[in-house]
């Protein structure tokens, strides 16, 4: 019997993946370890390989479907070798066959207007389901076809090698929704992708179950932009550090002495950690991702800066690894680039808590009785009250506050 390719849980939260496209076609030879096809999981696009070496054999799912966890995709074996029956459930290799309807006479041309579409027959010969898709998708008749893949069954290559018809002559086939902004359009329907149904799920776990509250403070970034400016000048390139690598540097800083906040609620026990696995939010066009900088307190501010930005470009490319987005003990979500004076994060279970960070911007401020322009800057933390109490919470807050306003905190 030949060996089943399976849709693998490639994350640890994965539950059902997209098959985004076939590395390998029927008919190919496979050895174990090569990449079979790409799977998009609920947080990034991972790479799925073969298990065992031969001939691919057989493909029961087309590229764009998505299917649970478990699901048979293909069958690697020797040619010709059995492969069972289908994925799904059926016990030949195609769908049992349906008597074709009776030609109807062809429908003369309207005058001025397009030419009536010829139907395509879409035969009772063997073929896969990613050959039977791609036949329609290009007006082609598979009864038409001498299949080269095992047992005369037709495959992608044959379909790719046959003649299609025109595009205006090809059947509408049933597809994603595009916007065409024709008039009197009133709506789009845009099908979830895996990381937007994960993000679904965890902000109804979040929000409904977990008594969440915030608190609020204001800071003076002065000094910060300063001490930033200073080593820009005196370091060049390798200086260069952001706003957020310098909060990230110091919420890590203010957790290892409020390891209270550094904590995950597990229903019967509360676990604090001794090591601060710092989230941050990175926004792709998908939705949102939070990488994880691991064992942040004991990361200099450069260190920071340079995983911060390695971190976030591989996120926006979907090339993160399960373990480097899993794990975090306590997360980081900034929207001041998007000129955001103050928001509220959702916390991610299991953490204890969250920080929104809002845009720097020059401000007035009564200093010595005397009215000046300082750059100040908003943070708002989100505190699952299970975990974190008002005093705890607003006691951590202080000594973050105090960290940015005394850049030299960060290096003591």
């Amino acid at each position: 019997m030949a060996t089943k390719v399976l849709m693998e849980a490639l994350s640890p939260t994965m539950e059902e993946g997209r098959l985004v496209e076939w590395k390998k076609t029927e008919g190919d030879a496979v050895a174990a370890g090569d990449v079979l096809a790409e799977v998009e999981t609920d947080k990034a696009v991972m790479e799925l390989v073969a298990r065992a070496a031969g001939t691919l054999l057989r493909q029961d799912v087309a590229a764009g479907s998505t299917v649970p966890v478990g699901t048979v995709l293909a069958f690697i074996g020797a040619p010709g070798e059995e492969t069972g029956g289908r994925a799904d459930g059926q016990t030949g290799s195609v769908p049992a066959p349906v008597a074709a309807p009776s030609a109807a006479p062809p429908i003369p041309a309207q005058p001025g207007g397009p030419a009536a579409r010829p139907p395509v027959v879409v035969g009772r010969a063997k073929a896969s389901p990613l050959a039977r898709k791609l036949a329609g998708e290009r007006g082609v008749d598979i009864s038409a076809i001498a299949g080269s893949g095992p047992e005369g069954r037709v495959v992608k290559r044959d379909i790719e090698s046959a003649p299609s018809l025109s595009p205006s002559a090809r059947p509408s086939v049933p597809g994603p929704p595009v916007r065409t902004g024709a008039t009197g359009e009133a709506f789009v329907d845009i099908p979830l992708t895996q990381i937007r149904k994960t993000i679904a799920k965890r902000l109804v776990q979040s929000i409904g179950p977990i008594p969440t509250f915030y608190l609020t403070t204001e800071v003076d970034m002065e000094r910060a932009a300063e001490a930033r400016e200073a080593l820009k000048t005196a370091l060049g390139e390798s200086g260069k550090v952001s706003f957020n690598d310098i909060v990230l540097k110091a919420v890590a800083s203010a957790l290892a002495q409020h390891p209270e906040c550094n904590a995950w609620w597990q229903d019967d026990h509360v676990r604090q950690w001794h090591t601060v696995h710092l989230g941050m939010a990175v926004a792709i066009p998908d939705g949102l991702i939070t990488p994880v900088i691991r064992d942040a307190q004991s990361k200099s501010l450069r260190d920071i800066a340079a995983e911060s930005r390695d971190l976030a470009q591989r996120a926006r490319d979907r090339k993160l690894t399960p373990a480097e987005y899993t794990g975090a003990t306590f997360s980081v979500s900034n929207l001041g680039m998007f000129d955001i004076d103050e928001f509220t994060a959702v916390i991610n279970p299991p953490e204890a808590g969250i920080i929104a960070v809002g845009r720097l911007a020059e401000a007035p401020v009564v200093m010595n009785g005397q009215v000046t322009v300082r750059r100040r800057m908003r943070l708002t933390m989100s505190c699952d009250h299970r975990v974190i109490d008002g005093a705890t919470g607003a006691q951590f807050l202080k000594t973050l506050k105090l960290m940015l306003e005394n850049p030299l905190a960060l290096v003591y």
